[in-house]
C-alpha cells in the first residue's frame, strides 16, 4: 500500500488542501517562503494545544474540524459564482430531471427527499458523523495495539503520563483527519463522490462551486455536467436507500479490518529504550518513525478485498445505471462518463481518501470490470433481474465474478428464475457449496478467505468471497 493507515505519520502542515494525493506526512512545500511554513506550524501546533483535554476518544474531532475548516478558508464558504441567485435552483431542477431520466433505468425508486446545494464546509460539517464512525475504529484498534504491548517497563517509566500520550495520539489523529477532509472538501462533486454514504439519509447533495471548477476545460455546457452529476448522486441515493444491507456492510468492514490490527512487540521493544518519560518529544519521534506501522493480516487483506469489490460493484452499477439513463439525453454524456473513469484513474477522492484511511485504493480497473458485469446482466436478463441481484448480499457478484462476468451471467441464466426475480435459495446453496469446496466450515462468518491469495488487480484474499461478508 502506497501510503501509511489512518494514525501513522503525523501530517505535514504546509501542505495545500490541493495537494493532498499523498495521504499523511511526507514532505510537501520545496520553495514556500519559510517565515509562512513556519507559521502554519506554529498556528496549527497552537490549536492541536488548545485542543488538549477536550476529547477523550481516539481521535479529536473538534480538532480535525477546525483545522479542515481553517485550511478551507472563505473558499469553503462559496457555493455558486458571485451573484448567482439562481444556481440553487439549477441544483434543484438538474435532480428533478435525472430523477425522471433514472426511473426508466432501474427499478429501484428515487432514494432521496431532499435535495440540498452544499459548500465544502456544509460537506465537512454533514459528512462528519459518518467520518467518527469510519475512523473510530481504526484509530481505536491503533492505539490500544501499541500502548498495550508496550513493554512493563516503558509503562512504570511513564506512570501517569500515558494519559497525556492517549491524548496526544487523539490530537495526532484529529490534525492527520482534518488536512484529509480539507483536501476532500475542495474536490468532491456530490455527497457519494468518493463511493460511501457519507451524509445525512434521504438528502442528495452536490457542491455547485466544486462542479464549476470541474466543469472548466471540460467544453461541455455547465448545465449538461450538472445534470450527469445530479444523476449519478441519485442513482447512488435510490441504492443505499432501498438496500438495506449495504450501507452497514460498507462501514462495518472497515470495522472488521481494524478489529485485526496489530503492531510488531520486538519493534517496540527495540524503541522502549528511547523513550523518555519526561520529554514528550521522545514519544512523538518513536510513533512517527514507521517502525510502530501495524503489521497486515490475512483476514485484514480479505477485508480490503470485500471492501474494493463492494465499492467497485456500487460505482459500477451506478456508472451503468447512469449511462442509460443519460445516454440517448445528453450529447456530451459519454465523454463526462469516461472524464470521471479518468478522474479516478489518477487519484481522485476516493483513492486518496481510503489509501490514507484503511490502505485501500479502489482500483478503476475492478470499477471497470464491474461496470461490464451489470452491462452484461442487464442486456442478457433485464433491468428486472440486474437490479434484484441487490436484495440480499448472498446474490451478489464475488471478485472472481468480476474476472469472469459472462460464467456469472450464464449461471444466472441457470437459475431458471429470472423472469421472476433471482431464486435466494439457490444462490445460497450455490454459495454453500462453494465454500464447502474451500473447506470453509463455519457459514456464520467469513474467515476472511484464503491466506495471501492476491487478484490479478490486487484485490487480496477476495476471490471467492461475497463482497459484504463482515
Amino acid at each position: 500500500m502506497s501510503n501509511p493507515p489512518f494514525g501513522f505519520g503525523f501530517p505535514d502542515p504546509d501542505k495545500r488542501p490541493d495537494d493532498e494525493s499523498s495521504g499523511a506526512g511526507g514532505p510537501s512545500g520545496s520553495g514556500a517562503d519559510p517565515f509562512q511554513q513556519l507559521g502554519q506550524m506554529l498556528s496549527q501546533l497552537g490549536q492541536m494545544l488548545s485542543q488538549a483535554g477536550s476529547s477523550s476518544g481516539p481521535v479529536n474531532y473538534d480538532l480535525a474540524k477546525q483545522i479542515a475548516l481553517q485550511r478551507l478558508g472563505s473558499e469553503g464558504q462559496l457555493g455558486f459564482a458571485a451573484g448567482d441567485r439562481t444556481g440553487e435552483g439549477a441544483v434543484r431542477d438538474s435532480a428533478r430531471l435525472a430523477e425522471l431520466w433514472l426511473d426508466e433505468a432501474t427499478i429501484l425508486p428515487t432514494g432521496a427527499s431532499v435535495t440540498a446545494a452544499w459548500t465544502a464546509r456544509d460537506w465537512i460539517e454533514k459528512t462528519l458523523p459518518t467520518w467518527q464512525r469510519l475512523c473510530d475504529p481504526v484509530a481505536k484498534q491503533v492505539s490500544s495495539a501499541w500502548m498495550q504491548a508496550l513493554p512493563e517497563e516503558a509503562k512504570q517509566a511513564a506512570g501517569p503520563l500515558l494519559s497525556m500520550v492517549g491524548q496526544m495520539g487523539g490530537m495526532a489523529f484529529g490534525s492527520q483527519l482534518g488536512n484529509a477532509l480539507a483536501g476532500l472538501a475542495s474536490e468532491v462533486l456530490t455527497s457519494t463522490d468518493i463511493g460511501l454514504p457519507l451524509g445525512p439519509e434521504s438528502t442528495s447533495a452536490l457542491l455547485p462551486k466544486n462542479i464549476e471548477k470541474f466543469t472548466e476545460g471540460l467544453e461541455r455546457p455547465a448545465s449538461e455536467v450538472l445534470v450527469f452529476l445530479a444523476a449519478r448522486e441519485a442513482a447512488h441515493q435510490r441504492l443505499f436507500a432501498h438496500v438495506p444491507w449495504l450501507r452497514q456492510r460498507l462501514l462495518a468492514t472497515v470495522e472488521e479490518f481494524a478489529s485485526g490490527i496489530t503492531v510488531d512487540t520486538s519493534a517496540l521493544e527495540q524503541l522502549a529504550g528511547q523513550i523518555d518519560p519526561a520529554n514528550p518529544a521522545s514519544i512523538e519521534q518513536v510513533m512517527s518513525s514507521g517502525l510502530l506501522e501495524p503489521q497486515t493480516t490475512p483476514e485484514q487483506k480479505a477485508a480490503l478485498g470485500r471492501l474494493e469489490t463492494l465499492l467497485a460493484l456500487v460505482e459500477g452499477w451506478v456508472d451503468v445505471v447512469v449511462a442509460e439513463a443519460t445516454g440517448d439525453r445528453l450529447p456530451g454524456a459519454e465523454a463526462l462518463r469516461e472524464t470521471l473513469r479518468r478522474r479516478r484513474a489518477t487519484g481522485g477522492p476516493a483513492e486518496q481518501t481510503f489509501a490514507t484511511l484503511v490502505g485501500l485504493e479502489l482500483r478503476p480497473r475492478r470499477m471497470r470490470s464491474a461496470s461490464a458485469l451489470w452491462k452484461l446482466v442487464g442486456d442478457r436478463h433485464g433491468m428486472k433481474s440486474r437490479d434484484t441481484l441487490w436484495s440480499h448480499p448472498d446474490l451478489m457478484p464475488t471478485a472472481e465474478d468480476l474476472d469472469d462476468p459472462i460464467g456469472f451471467a450464464e449461471r444466472l441464466g441457470d437459475t431458471g428464475a429470472l423472469g421472476e426475480g433471482i431464486d435466494p435459495i439457490a444462490e445460497l446453496e450455490r454459495t454453500e457449496r462453494a465454500e464447502g469446496d474451500s473447506g470453509t466450515v463455519d457459514k456464520d462468518k467469513d474467515d476472511g478467505g484464503k491466506e495471501g491469495e492476491t487478484d490479478e488487480d490486487g484485490g487480496e484474499g477476495a476471490a471467492g468471497r461475497e463482497p459484504g461478508d463482515a
